[in-house]
């Protein structure tokens, strides 16, 4: 008899899957907007709200990650601290130009928007600044949720709406995995595996993208290995000196 562990690995194996199958050419374009950033020496932002920002956190400083990858953490949506409240913040409509202005992002930088839903009204409102701005923007969310929910943004829109190039997560409505027995709700959230597996595939086909075009990638070493190997340090240093300026959570 399967257990139910053993269902939830085998249903977001299925989750993943169904992303590597169906998301190639969204991560290719997506890939190709990042290359030419990073080449004309612009930030990789990245913004959610809630749960999603444990996916931009992710690749933010982080070992065998691009280093013009910029997570922004906005206190009031970011759910780390006063968690109920923040459900009620990242609702309120006009709090994005405020965090595009000061975040200063502008051209050559490109914006990547994470939602499940594609449907909290920040990060419409961050997706919208950017698009004022010429401000390339790609989306990570869950096209069929999407699809299915009611929107709640004044424009009658969702996330994906204002994206040059969406990826889909490919999830499952509700964000949740297992049914088990006597018991009415699923359980097992389902976007954040997925959209990791997303994020880091697009990064990487970013960093060989730029070395087939002559360009070498900074990337950072993983912090223990600043120890065993030679000059990793230095050249962490190095990046961390290059960026800090640019990036304000650096």
């Amino acid at each position: 008899m399967t257990k139910a562990w053993q269902k939830y690995f085998e249903i977001m194996k299925e989750v993943v899957q169904k992303a590597e199958d169906t998301q190639e050419a969204n991560l290719l374009a997506a890939a190709d907007i990042l290359t030419e950033c990073t080449k004309e020496g612009g930030i990789i932002h990245l913004f959610g709200c809630g749960h999603s920002g444990l996916v931009t956190e992710d690749v933010f400083w982080r070992a065998a990650t691009l280093a013009n990858v910029h997570a922004i953490f906005e206190p009031s949506v970011a759910g780390i601290n006063e968690i109920t409240k923040s459900s009620y913040m990242e609702k309120v409509e006009g709090m994005g130009e405020i965090i595009v202005d000061y975040q200063r992002i502008a051209p050559p930088d490109v914006l990547i928007l994470i939602s499940n839903s594609g449907n909290n009204a920040v990060t419409i409102d961050v997706a919208i600044e950017a698009q004022k701005r010429n401000i390339p923007v790609i989306v990570f969310t869950n096209v069929e949720y999407s699809d299915f929910l009611t929107t709640k943004h004044s424009s009658g829109k969702k996330l994906k709406d204002f994206a040059d190039v969406v990826i889909d997560n490919s999830s499952l409505i509700g964000d949740a995995a297992v049914h088990l027995d006597g018991f009415e709700m699923k359980v097992g959230a389902t976007s954040t595996l997925p959209t990791i597996f997303l994020l880091n595939s697009l990064l990487v086909q970013t960093c060989d993208n730029l070395l087939q075009q002559g360009v070498t990638p900074d990337v950072y070493y993983n912090g223990h290995m600043t120890y065993e190997i030679p000059d990793a340090m230095v050249h962490n240093d190095r990046l961390i000196d290059k960026y800090f300026y640019k990036i304000r959570n650096l």
